[in-house]
Parts: C-alpha cells; sequence; structure tokens
C-alpha cells in the first residue's frame, strides 16, 4: 500500500478535486493546500470571504452529571465562565504544564460539552482522558460523525443568512436550509463562523456558500492568516517540549482560580521566572523565515512565511527572555546567511477599523 492510498479524505474531497485543488497529506488526511494560489485565496479572506474545509479537526463529546467537573480538571481555563450556549479556548495540559493539545470547548448543556480538537492530536487526546475519566463523566469521539465548515472574512457574517451572534458563542441552526452547529470562532483573525453538520449535509453546504461568493481556501491561506494575527499551531509553536506559560498561553490558564492537571507546575515556573518566551516578530533583512530556522544569538523559529498582507517575512519562534522584549534586535539563519529582524508585538496584522 502507498503512503497516499492510507490517507483519510473528508467528506468534500471530489469538491476539492472538481475546483483543481493541490491536495497534500495533512495529520493523516489527504487536504486541499490551494485552490487558486495561497495570495489571492489568503486575500480574498482579508478583503471579502473565504471558505474551508476543516472536516479532519476532531470532536470529543463529554457527557454525564459529572462532565463539568471532570473537564474542569482536564483543560486550563475555567468552564465555569461561560454559559450554554458559549465556547472557549483552553489547552489540555500534561502534568508538566505543556500542551497535549489547544481546542476549543462548546458548552451544550450543564452536564455536555463538545471538545473541537486538532486532527493530528485527536488520539492523544483521546486516550489521555479516557485514562482519567471518572464516574458520571462519558467521552464518546464523534469525529467520524461530523463535518465541519469554517467561513471567514469581513464579508462572511452577511453572505448568507446566519443566526446572529456575538464572538465564541454558538447555537443550533439552518444554513442554506442544512442543520447544523453554527459558531461565532475562526483561526484567521477575520469575522466569520465555523459550521459542524452532518457529513452528508457538508457538500450541499459547501456549494451553496461557494455559490454565495466565499472563495475556497486551502491550508496554505489558513497557515499565511493564522500566523500574521499570532494564532500558534500546534506541532510549530506549541508542543509538549514548551510549557503553556512559555508558549504565551498563561492567560487561558486559570492558576489563581483552580486546580488542573500542569497547574502546579506553571505555578512554580511562574515563581521562578526567567523562561523562554514564544515572540513575533518581522524581518528587517531580505529572507523568509521558515520553521526549524536558527534566531540569533539564541532561539529557534517555530513558524514563518512571507506575509501577503503585510508583504515582509514575519515569524514566530521561542527566545530567552532577556530577548523578548519589543522591539529586540535577533538575527534569522536564513540557509547559512543571517538575516536582521526585530521581536514585533502580537498580532503582526492589526484590521484597521472603519470610521
Amino acid at each position: 500500500m502507498h503512503a497516499s492510498e492510507a490517507l483519510r479524505r473528508t467528506p468534500l474531497h471530489d469538491r476539492h478535486l472538481a475546483a483543481g485543488a493541490r491536495m497534500v497529506p495533512f495529520a493523516g488526511w489527504e487536504m486541499p493546500v490551494q485552490y487558486e494560489g495561497v495570495i489571492p485565496e489568503h486575500r480574498a479572506v482579508r478583503e471579502h470571504a473565504g471558505i474551508f474545509d476543516v472536516s479532519h479537526m476532531g470532536q470529543l463529546e463529554v457527557r454525564g452529571p459529572a462532565a463539568l467537573e471532570f473537564l474542569q480538571t482536564m483543560l486550563s481555563n475555567d468552564l465555569s465562565r461561560i454559559d450554554m450556549g458559549q465556547a472557549q479556548y483552553t489547552l489540555l495540559l500534561d502534568e508538566r504544564g505543556c500542551p497535549i493539545d489547544d481546542l476549543i470547548a462548546y458548552r451544550l448543556d450543564h452536564d455536555h460539552l463538545l471538545l473541537v480538537v486538532n486532527a493530528a492530536r485527536v488520539d492523544d487526546d483521546r486516550d489521555w482522558l479516557v485514562g482519567r475519566a471518572r464516574d458520571g463523566a462519558v467521552l464518546d469521539d464523534r469525529s467520524a460523525d461530523m463535518a465541519m465548515l469554517a467561513l471567514q472574512g469581513p464579508a462572511a457574517l452577511d453572505l448568507v443568512e446566519l443566526p446572529p451572534l456575538a464572538p465564541f458563542e454558538f447555537t443550533r441552526a439552518e444554513v442554506c436550509g442544512v442543520l447544523g452547529i453554527v459558531a461565532r470562532t475562526g483561526y484567521t483573525g477575520e469575522p466569520g463562523v465555523e459550521i459542524m453538520v452532518a457529513p452528508d449535509k457538508a457538500g450541499a453546504l459547501w456549494d451553496k456558500l461557494v455559490a454565495a461568493g466565499a472563495t475556497p481556501a486551502g491550508l496554505g491561506a489558513r497557515d499565511t492568516l493564522r500566523l500574521e494575527v499570532c494564532y500558534p499551531l500546534y506541532g510549530n509553536d506549541l508542543s509538549q517540549s514548551r510549557t503553556a506559560l512559555e508558549s504565551g498561553l498563561g492567560w487561558v490558564c486559570a492558576l489563581d482560580r483552580k486546580e488542573f492537571v500542569g497547574a502546579p507546575a506553571l505555578r512554580a515556573q511562574r515563581e521562578q521566572g526567567g523562561y523562554d518566551r514564544l515572540v513575533a516578530f518581522r524581518m528587517s533583512g531580505r529572507g523568509i523565515p521558515r520553521q526549524g530556522m536558527a534566531i540569533r544569538p539564541a532561539g529557534e523559529v517555530t513558524s514563518g512565511t512571507m506575509s501577503p498582507t503585510l508583504e515582509v517575512g514575519i515569524g514566530m519562534g521561542y527566545v530567552p527572555a532577556d530577548l523578548a522584549a519589543e522591539g529586540a534586535e535577533i538575527e534569522i539563519d536564513v540557509r547559512g546567511r543571517p538575516v536582521a529582524a526585530r521581536v514585533a508585538a502580537k498580532p503582526l496584522y492589526v484590521k484597521e477599523k472603519v470610521t
């Protein structure tokens, strides 16, 4: 069997091929990396609306009288701060305070939650949670039962009729005649929704959103969009070799409000200080940073690209604490050539407010 034969396909695979997508392996799936091209797809999302197939993402359902209490001990953020119909960005940590995954928790009911997790981490997340499960909390892997589309961009919310939602709210509703879970979440820095539907309904919804004016966009544009707004990517910027504090995600760790796996290690690290930081940077000289390139005098690039919006090389990487201040001068080793760069504030791209 060839490696490609073992790759899973989303319910929209035929649509991607018909649209001329270039398909690549990603987290065990055959996924579209681009259609027309990364730059036009990126610009479509920044300027109008794009549609992404994110059906490779995983969905883990936790229900039962102890579901909330169980997840409060497993996840870093404080679920008691969200009501039914609200979602929350959070981390699943190991005992050292390092992310096993970053995810979004959806509170469907007082004893019923849905976790949307990264495609490459579904098995690890599920096994970690099942191995620590308690009476009154049952976990079901619903990943195969759900397809997921992301409609993103400044025109996204007006393209078709959508339920009125504030950021990180969700509801069950029909979109273009297809019933699903509609959430005001996304990974681009633009307004938009993510829609979870039955796999056999995904094609019809995709067709209607494209017909309404959404541009199909692939993993390439997804990566450049998220990097401009400094959203971390698991496997690049987040891993089990760096803690949540080093990753700059202390803000989703309720260290002073509750106990959870990894909290004691993070409190100790916070007290000790001096730990490495995940910083954003812009290139001052000509060159495109890439994952794995060395940062001089110390550090390593975790994500890098040429920004289609800013038209300059940008990236994120880990550096010692004394290099982490905004404006710090660094160099990126671009294939043996040192190129000047400067640590910058996050996000790198800030949308201009229309007055």
